[in-house]
């Protein structure tokens, strides 16, 4: 599932390619269609994130509320777009250059009391201007949940997934496990703080970037094209900083990884 930085970045681009301007809105797909007939010839008034959750701001006519899920995407084209290919749920055309959305889990019209709804239940974004929080440190202190569940809570904080789940904890040196009211307030911030670090670089790169330039070396990453990483889909190979296996269990039905001894229990 894409993390938070990913959905700031499709912000960003869609703001660029959008904003100020009427765009065409179509459901090839058919699944948007009276959606994408309310806004279409309107004027994209702007998009922004929070979280893992996309908005475009059509302004009096509502908002599109877009939420990728496990196997969302889209797919940036030239003007003109051409034939849709596959189940394109969503397509934007503008002066220049469009988008067409697949498979996400949301894609919905809703209207400015539903947004506020939406992000009610959502806990601070470290990725928003001046995000406070407070909120998630009451949250944290107050459970007996593990911190690795914790992260992954979107009401807790929101943006967080997997590999940054796996990598910050590790770079805190906190076991998963650790309950998280266990967390003292100098831990919280550091963590918050590294939080907000890791995900500004990726929001700047557009790849999660979390081993520093020290431990950069030994066996290759998880995929070809993705940094290295501490202990993110690492099980049995070598800790970069101690050289102990990495290891995996499954929390809250997501793969969990860490290092036995250097993350503190």
């Amino acid at each position: 599932m894409p993390e938070g930085h990913t959905l700031h970045r499709l912000a960003r681009l869609h703001q660029r390619r959008f904003a100020g301007a009427r765009v065409s809105v179509s459901s090839p797909q058919g699944r948007f269609t009276e959606g994408a007939a309310a806004v279409n010839g309107r004027t994209f008034v702007r998009a922004h994130a929070w979280g893992k959750h996309l908005f475009h701001d059509y302004g009096p006519v509502g908002v599109v509320h877009v939420h990728l899920g496990l196997y969302g995407a889209f797919t940036e084209l030239p003007v003109p777009m051409g034939l849709p290919v596959g189940q394109v749920r969503m397509r934007i055309e503008g002066a220049e250059f469009g988008t067409d959305l697949r498979g996400a889990t949301a894609c919905e019209l809703i209207d400015g009391p539903q947004v506020e709804a939406i992000l009610a239940r959502l806990g601070p974004d470290p990725l928003r201007p001046r995000a406070d929080p407070a909120s998630a440190f009451e949250r944290i202190a107050k459970s007996r949940r593990p911190i690795g569940a914790l992260l992954m809570d979107q009401k807790v904080i929101a943006g967080v997934g997997n590999v940054y789940r796996s990598e910050v904890l590790f770079r805190q040196r906190i076991d998963p496990y650790r309950e998280g009211n266990r967390l003292d307030p100098e831990q919280l911030t550091a963590l918050w703080v590294d939080l907000v670090e890791r995900m500004r670089v990726g929001l700047r790169v557009g790849k999660i970037v979390t081993v520093d330039s020290e431990h950069d070396c030994g066996d290759p990453s998880y995929a070809p094209d993705r940094p290295r990483t501490y202990v993110y889909r690492r099980a049995g190979s070598p800790c970069r900083v101690c050289g102990t296996p990495i290891l995996t269990a499954e929390m809250d039905a997501r793969n969990l990884f860490w290092c036995p001894s250097c993350q503190i229990r």
